[in-house]
């Protein structure tokens, strides 16, 4: 996957993320989870065990994610925020990446992401 230098739509926002008070990112593994609004990001939160640290949920931008990935990052990515995500990343000629089928067959009751990294970092 090769990202360009200039990037298009970088202030775009692909969906929100969330950390505690204490900066632990909520994560699916390694990948940072981004869902594609709050609500979906609080669903996301109550299924997994709590912790006594207040969720803090901020919006992510296509270019904040783009840094993450030529950083090393991995995002996991639902349905929702997916969607945009591939819509701006072929905008910039971002190719190479997994299409959003992989949703078709999901129960609606599993969580279910599709992650991103850059290889070769």
């Amino acid at each position: 996957m090769a990202i360009p230098n200039h990037i298009k739509e970088a202030s775009k926002v692909v969906g929100c993320f969330s950390y505690t008070n204490s900066g632990v990112v909520f994560c699916d593994g390694d990948a940072c989870v981004i869902a594609g609004s709050e609500e979906l990001m609080k669903s996301y939160l109550l299924k997994i065990p709590s912790s006594d640290s207040k969720d803090i949920i901020k919006k992510t931008r296509f270019g904040e994610i783009i840094n993450g990935l030529k950083k090393g990052g991995a995002y996991a990515f639902d349905e929702e925020s997916y969607d945009r995500f591939l819509s701006f990343a072929k905008l910039n000629e971002i190719d190479d990446l997994p299409s959003n089928d992989g949703f078709l067959d999901k129960p609606e009751t599993e969580l279910s992401f599709i992650r991103i990294q850059l290889a070769g970092l």
